[in-house]
């Protein structure tokens, strides 16, 4: 068979991309890259001008390696490369592009080339542009990685570039963006596109949709004079014109200095744009509109937003090139639906408006989830959510479009994390039309929408510990059965069982009475704050009330770990074998050391309690402490070093007194007031109602994660037999399938080829996406904005959420297992789950970019008394590990002092 080393680009016919057709699109893509067969596909939509020309194909490119054996062993090693040869990753590049440089183009392929140059003739010019097989993919662009050769004319010059393009797949910057989006070097081949050059008045990009906000309605036309280039290497300011339902509705010239104009001979020169031009927009409205129009013409083709380069030349536009935009947040799917669409829309109407908020923000973890982790997680919710991005949202439209429910929600919102709520607002005063139009009415009696009836008010709740007590032991029996009936289930038999153990997690965490007391904590927490506030003018008194409230589970286990390592310092034959531990080994090293007994007994008691948490534990697929029990080891040694004997006791009897002592002074000063008697005995009774509930806050979230590691345990299982049986290749395969396509792979013993790897795709392209609060079936993301006066020049704003000021070196952790914190450290991070608790009695204070006043971290961080900022946008960014900050844990703000 003769190989394809010249395809002409109308002969390219790629089939779409995504799940749906993916096959034959990928068949081509391999054959003729990304960017070949996006123009292979663009050339087949009507009214879409493509400028002619050919690819040379990655046959001809298989023939260039092959001429070079060494090659073979260069990449094997750059793939063995961990994340941290950065050194090694520069030098290997740099030898690969120097082999691929000195080995000649083979002259079968040369001559197959030279007869496509000659039916334009000598003197044609064309643009030579890369086209690799990672390039243009619908979760990863590759915009910018690869070269483009523009104006080459003659057969040599044109050869010349081709084999510069090859040598471009292996720049240094073109390996980092493979080994950052996990594709393998040695997969990756390289063909090249040689187009017609185009000489046009005006050039620029195309978005479908706007880049910054998302909006899927809104496109952006950014435009310049001359060839392109100019705009995409950052030469000049481009004019920009944002276009919606074929309207400019904004537009702003740029100063347009400079210009990328052709060489009559070849090549290209940068020149100065005349003085009257540098005003003038490059485009007309009209020209804008129309060109919007054609953009969305390719959008419904390829079936997402795209970002399209053009070229304006005698009053026409040509299109140079089209691919997705990878960076916008996806919007979510239809409730019912396992998947989500990628075609911008939630599968609705384009009149049926949506307003989502984020789960992940609630329940602080906003990494995204594995399929498995999200389809587990919807099966077990108390409410409808929707998947995005590898997220969870829930629609609050109906209770956003309702007046009677409106005001309950933004209160809530604005409790919980007030960006949601200003992010809530801003979409109300902008589309409130749309929103009322867009939700139904709710159904009677549907989650979160149903007003109170007259007489169905529940009796109060008295304050009795007691009521603590019964919740938290029906809630261990219904673990403990769970435990029991779930060893003896598997195969269908056990998802037909898991259905059903379904139905009683959310039959527990809806427990009328666990709600209720999970609202008395709450609404006395917001009493104190609120009352104390207007009589004494005390900010966030609740914070010290709260200290050491009895009966939290998450305090609880991060004093707990201080109880073990009061067990290791003793020993230094243990203290060193844990700092080298590895999972495989533990706990059984232990055993024949000084100490190790003991030690194992310690931590094994720990785990027993604690060990079916971890960081991100929503998320079924996050493997748990007792799986790897290493991730725990440095904190614990953290506590070796920084604390001394007893300090979990005394420090929770601190806490315990300094609330008591706040308590006594609140309620003198309220007794000397007028009125005083009644507002101290109503102060007293609302103290009494936080300290015996606010507690338990935290128990409904250790028991969904203690079921979940049930779950887990025996779907695992289920995962080993299918690689036994050869239907998976490894038992994490599962975690890229659903629920339901679990269980039919257990019964028919079968998997979608090629599902598990898609899906792995998709997972690490959300990794890099930001969840936004808000977001909108338009697709905007809505962030919200502190909108306050009161905090100083230069201070990041966030929310108070445990009062008290503290100064110190600041610590940026992104994960657990590798914090080293000293005392007087402030820990900073993303967000904080339950897990991250024993790192809480190490530090001094708190900053999150997640958070609100109710969630995990808040709630603990006041137990154990420390100020505390959360919700404070770009932390993580913006403060630099060692910097020293000063947290305003009252006030809501955090200085950054140098």
């Amino acid at each position: 068979m003769t190989e394809q080393y010249v395809l002409d680009l109308q002969e390219i016919h790629a089939g779409e991309a995504g799940e749906a057709g993916g096959a034959e699109f990928d068949r081509t893509a391999a054959l003729v890259g990304g960017k070949a067969a996006g123009l292979g596909r663009l050339a087949g939509i009507e009214g879409v001008r493509v400028p002619g020309g050919f690819c040379v194909t990655t046959h001809a490119f298989r023939r260039v390696l092959a001429a070079a054996p060494s090659l073979g062993g260069l990449l094997d090693r750059l793939a063995r490369l961990g994340p941290d040869d950065g050194e090694a990753v520069r030098a290997l590049s740099a030898e690969i592009r120097r082999t691929v440089e000195e080995t000649a183009v083979p002259d079968d392929v040369a001559a197959r080339i030279t007869r496509a140059l000659a039916r334009d003739g000598a003197s044609a010019a064309y643009a030579v542009r890369s086209s690799a097989t990672a390039e243009d993919l619908p979760t990863a662009s590759f915009a910018g990685q690869q070269d483009t050769y523009l104006n080459v004319v003659g057969t040599e010059a044109v050869l010349a570039h081709i084999s510069r393009c090859w040598v471009s797949l292996f720049t240094e910057r073109a390996v980092v963006y493979r080994r950052r989006h996990g594709i393998d070097h040695r997969g990756v081949r390289m063909a090249v596109v040689v187009q017609r050059m185009v000489f046009p008045r005006a050039a620029g990009v195309l978005f479908t949709a706007d880049p910054v906000t998302g909006d899927r309605r809104v496109a952006t036309v950014e435009a310049a004079f001359g060839l392109g280039e100019a705009l995409v290497s950052g030469a000049v300011n481009p004019d920009v014109f944002r276009v919606r339902d074929n309207e400019v509705v904004s537009e702003t010239t740029g100063a347009k200095e400079r210009a990328v104009h052709a060489l009559p001979g070849g090549g290209v020169r940068e020149e100065a744009v005349a003085a009257e031009l540098r005003e003038r927009p490059a485009l007309t409205r009209a020209q804008a509109v129309r060109l919007v129009r054609l953009g969305r013409r390719i959008e419904e083709r390829f079936g997402c937003p795209q970002d399209i380069e053009w070229c304006l030349a005698d009053g026409e536009f040509q299109i140079v090139q089209s691919r997705p935009v990878t960076t916008l947040f996806p919007v979510p799917g239809d409730t019912g639906d396992e998947e989500q669409r990628t075609d911008g829309t939630d599968g609705t109407s384009g009149t049926d408006y949506r307003v989502y908020v984020s789960v992940g923000h609630q329940q602080m973890m906003t990494d995204p989830m594995k399929t498995l982790g999200l389809s587990v997680w919807r099966l077990t919710a108390m409410v409808p959510m929707r998947v995005a991005g590898g997220r969870l949202f829930v629609d609050v439209t109906p209770r956003l479009a309702s007046p009677a429910s409106r005001g309950a929600l933004l209160d809530l919102m604005g409790r919980g994390d007030p960006l949601v709520r200003d992010a809530l607002e801003t979409v109300l005063a902008r589309e409130g039309e749309r929103v009322a139009l867009a939700a139904p009415s709710p159904a009677p009696g549907s989650a979160g929408t149903a007003p109170a009836r007259a007489g169905t008010a529940p009796p109060p709740l008295e304050t009795d510990p007691a009521v603590v007590a019964g919740l938290i032991a029906r809630s261990e029996a219904s673990v403990a059965a769970l435990r029991r009936e779930i060893r003896t289930k598997s195969g269908p038999e056990l998802f037909d069982f898991l259905l059903t153990a379904f139905e009683e997690h959310k039959r527990v965490l809806g427990d009328p009475l666990s709600i209720r007391v999970i609202m008395a904590g709450m609404e006395a927490t917001w009493w104190l704050n609120d009352k104390l506030a207007e009589w004494l003018g005390e900010t966030n008194a609740a914070d010290t009330l709260t200290l050491s409230a009895p009966g939290n589970i998450t305090s609880e286990m991060g004093l707990a770990l201080l109880d073990v390592a009061d067990v290791i310092r003793p020993y230094p034959e243990v203290v060193a074998w844990l700092r080298d531990a590895r999972d495989e080994d533990f706990p059984d090293g232990l055993d024949k050391i000084a100490g190790g007994a003991e030690a194992r007994a310690a931590v094994e008691g720990y785990l027993d309690r604690y060990g079916m948490r971890c960081v991100g534990e929503i998320d079924l697929t996050r493997p748990r402490w007792s799986e790897r029990p290493t991730a725990l080891v440095p904190v614990l040694l953290d506590h070796v070093r920084n604390f001394g004997p007893g300090a979990a006791a005394r420090r929770f009897e601190e806490g315990r007194r300094a609330a008591r002592e706040k308590e006594q002074d609140v309620l003198a000063r309220l007794r000397a007031l007028p009125d005083g008697a009644r507002r101290a005995a109503e102060t007293k009774r609302m103290i009494d109602r936080v300290r015996t509930f606010i507690g338990y806050r935290e128990y409904p979230k250790y028991g969904i994660v203690s079921r979940y590691f049930l779950y887990r345990q025996a779907l695992l299982e289920e995962a080993g037999r299918l690689v036994r049986d050869g239907v998976l290749a490894a038992r994490e395969d599962v975690y890229h399938l659903t629920f339901q396509e679990f269980a039919d792979a257990v019964r028919t013993r079968r998997v979608e080829p090629g599902l598990v790897r898609r899906r792995r795709e998709e997972f690490r392209s959300y990794r890099a996406l930001t969840p936004p609060r808000v977001l909108t079936s338009d697709g905007e993301c809505v962030t919200g904005e502190y909108r306050r006066g009161d905090v100083p020049d230069g201070a990041l704003t966030g929310l108070p959420v445990s009062a008290g000021t503290v100064e110190g070196r600041a610590r940026v952790v992104t994960d657990l297992a590798g914090a080293a914190l000293e005392a007087g450290d402030i820990l900073v991070t993303a967000y904080t789950d339950p897990s991250w608790s024993p790192l809480f009695v190490g530090v001094a204070g708190l900053v999150t970019e997640v958070g609100g006043l109710m969630t995990h971290g808040a709630v603990i961080a006041r137990e154990y008394g420390l100020p505390a900022v959360v919700g404070v946008d770009g932390a993580t960014r913006l403060i630099r590990d060692g910097q020293r900050i000063r947290v305003h844990g009252s006030g809501g703000y955090v200085e950054i002092l140098g």
